[in-house]
């Protein structure tokens, strides 16, 4: 039967395939794997951005003693994999996902330097250098595909080069914010920002942002917890209050169906889930299961070490390499349904102990074609 199907048939079917089962079907026979050439230089758009299976679970460390390597999660499949990253030319430490690419800044560098890699083709690539030189500013990412997107940089310290060199030169919080448009290659500064969200951005963000009806969002990363917003239209700024901002042990941005979508926790009780509403106001949506919070938190009933990434369909809550995960999912019979599932720690994959490092998580649809952007940046 397989004899008589034709490509255009055996590419659709294909497209509906894991990653995994790609390439052992790509490894079948030679018309297979000319059928699986021709479906990734074909012309449908995004082919690998349109399916209908969840984003894989990456689990990346960059341990000195353990080297460049990544935990990945197939939830369909509930298999764990290891990837190398010893392609890496540089130590790095990942920022966000664009598409089936990752963004991540050279830890070896004492300012920002960004680059893009993809973990299953081994292809990685820097960007140009920014316009001013910075150190620990909040990074933001605007995605319209993998072919178009653009980044945003703001805030960190400002120094000239002989600062940065370690001999001597000033620092100071810079209050300007920078883009790059992957169709120009190049940084362009795009305007001035208050000097408070400066300060903000760079001593308390981390590097995730959420980008909902034209604006890039970062939540600081201590208490009490705030949410800068930057209007990408307007270029103008605005803050946005967090619920229970002073009591909050861990607090994380998501987007979840075209909603912002924040995720706290505080001590000795379970964690919530709001979403933000008109005039600002935040709508609880619902909360962690009383049994599965205590799960995870321990005898301490502490959130404290907790992260987060999300997309439309799933939220997961973790903590460190060999720690179970929460996950506040899509029910697949009822879209409008979620419930939450318990996924157990990868502590061995092929009778390997995992190391209990801490990770940075994100979420990513695999793609195992050779990427022309990692080629023409």
């Amino acid at each position: 039967m397989w004899n008589h199907l034709s490509f255009d048939l055996l590419t659709k079917i294909f497209t509906l395939l894991p990653p995994d089962s790609l390439a052992c079907v790509e490894s079948t026979c030679k018309d297979w794997q000319k059928c699986i050439k021709s479906y990734y230089s074909s012309s449908i758009p995004h082919l690998m951005e349109s399916r209908c299976n969840p984003p894989w679970f990456l689990a990346m460390i960059t341990s000195k003693n353990y080297g460049h390597c990544c935990y990945a999660y197939n939830s369909v499949l509930d298999r764990w994999y290891l990837l190398s990253l010893d392609f890496l030319p540089h130590p790095i430490h990942p920022i966000a996902p664009i598409c089936s690419l990752i963004l991540c800044r050279l830890a070896n560098s004492s300012v920002l330097q960004l680059a893009l890699y993809n973990p299953f083709t081994k292809q990685y690539k820097s960007l140009p250098p920014l316009n001013i030189l910075r150190t620990t500013p909040a990074v933001g990412v605007i995605e319209a595909s993998s072919s178009s997107f653009r980044i945003f940089v703001a805030g960190g310290m400002s120094a000239s080069s002989k600062g940065c060199s370690g001999s001597g030169g000033g620092a100071s919080y810079e209050p300007t914010l920078e883009m790059y448009d992957l169709k120009v290659n190049k940084w362009q500064t795009i305007g001035l920002m208050p000097n408070i969200f400066a300060v903000r951005l760079t001593v308390w963000t981390p590097n995730e942002s959420v980008y909902l009806m034209g604006i890039l969002y970062w939540i600081t990363s201590a208490r009490a917890y705030s949410i800068m917003g930057f209007d990408v239209n307007s270029r103008l700024w605005k803050e946005v209050n967090v619920p229970m901002a002073d009591k909050l042990e861990f607090a994380a941005l998501v987007r979840r169906k075209e909603q912002l979508t924040l995720i706290g926790g505080k001590i000795g009780e379970e964690a919530c889930i709001w979403e933000l509403g008109l005039g600002d106001i935040w709508n609880l949506v619902d909360r962690v299961p009383v049994e599965l919070g205590k799960k995870f938190t321990g005898s301490k009933g502490s959130w404290c070490s907790t992260k987060c990434v999300g997309t439309d369909k799933a939220i997961y809550l973790y903590k460190n390499l060999g720690s179970k995960m929460l996950v506040w999912m899509e029910v697949k019979e009822n879209a409008s349904k979620w419930e939450w599932f318990w996924v157990g720690g990868y502590c061995s994959i092929k009778g390997q102990q995992v190391p209990n490092f801490p990770v940075k998580g994100l979420l990513l649809h695999p793609d195992l074609a050779p990427s022309s952007i990692l080629t023409s940046v």
